[in-house]
């Protein structure tokens, strides 16, 4: 049975998307990056048959040539290539250190991460930085993208996009394509807003700075978070 034809639930690509990678087995993660099996055997079918003739060891699948893996019927050049170019990936992975995630626990910090992205646009927009205890940053995201004067924010997003990446802090950053430093009223009713629904949801709204070209406003900076 071909994989298009198996229950949705049991197709490689969907099974990652709905259960995450660690659910799938390597044969299943192999089938993703080869696409398809041959006439007879599916493209798990397929790598678990190629992992079992390399003791279903990934290191040893990683050292056999593309001559070897040809030789697997339904193995052809590009597939062969495939396989040994993920096997390398994670070999150089192995070797890397983890990204130290950027400290975020000053006003001057947060500017310096946004500028570059708020500093030249001809409107305003929001972003939301998503933090862990430490000050480090988990996640950044736009929320939205305005007019001229002012840019909409939804509350509902920002705290359910703030509980899915089990943050523990947030900062809140828009840009004034005029250049002025100074709130809006619309900017302090967001304000309290954010205010008011990370204190009900256990969250820390730490920052709402506002960013031109050169310079920045911080709410907390002047004692109004």
């Amino acid at each position: 049975m071909k994989i298009n034809e198996w229950a949705k639930e049991d197709r490689p690509r969907e099974k990652m998307e709905r259960l995450g990678a660690e659910a799938l087995s390597n044969a299943e993660l192999l089938a993703i990056l080869i696409g398809s099996g041959t006439p007879n055997e599916s493209a798990v079918e397929l790598m678990q048959k190629v992992l079992s003739q390399s003791n279903n060891n990934l290191n040893t699948l990683g050292k056999k040539s593309i001559k070897e893996l040809m030789a697997f019927k339904g193995v052809g050049p590009a597939k062969a290539i495939t396989i040994l170019a993920a096997c390398e990936l994670g070999k150089r992975r192995q070797q890397e250190l983890a990204e130290e995630r950027l400290r975020l626990d000053s006003s001057q910090g947060i500017y310096q991460l946004m500028r570059p992205t708020l500093q030249d646009l001809d409107a305003e927009e929001a972003w939301l930085l998503l933090l862990n205890q430490q000050c480090k940053l988990i996640k950044k995201m736009r929320l939205s993208h305005g007019g001229l004067t002012q840019t909409m924010v939804d509350v509902r997003i920002l705290v359910r996009e703030a509980l899915l990446a089990n943050a523990t802090l947030i900062v809140l950053c828009h840009n004034h394509p005029s250049g002025s430093l100074h709130p809006s009223r619309e900017d302090d009713h967001l304000t309290e807003r954010v205010k008011k629904a990370c204190d009900l949801m256990s969250l820390h709204f730490i920052d709402h700075l506002i960013i031109t070209d050169g310079a920045y406003y911080s709410y907390r900076d002047e004692g109004r978070l």
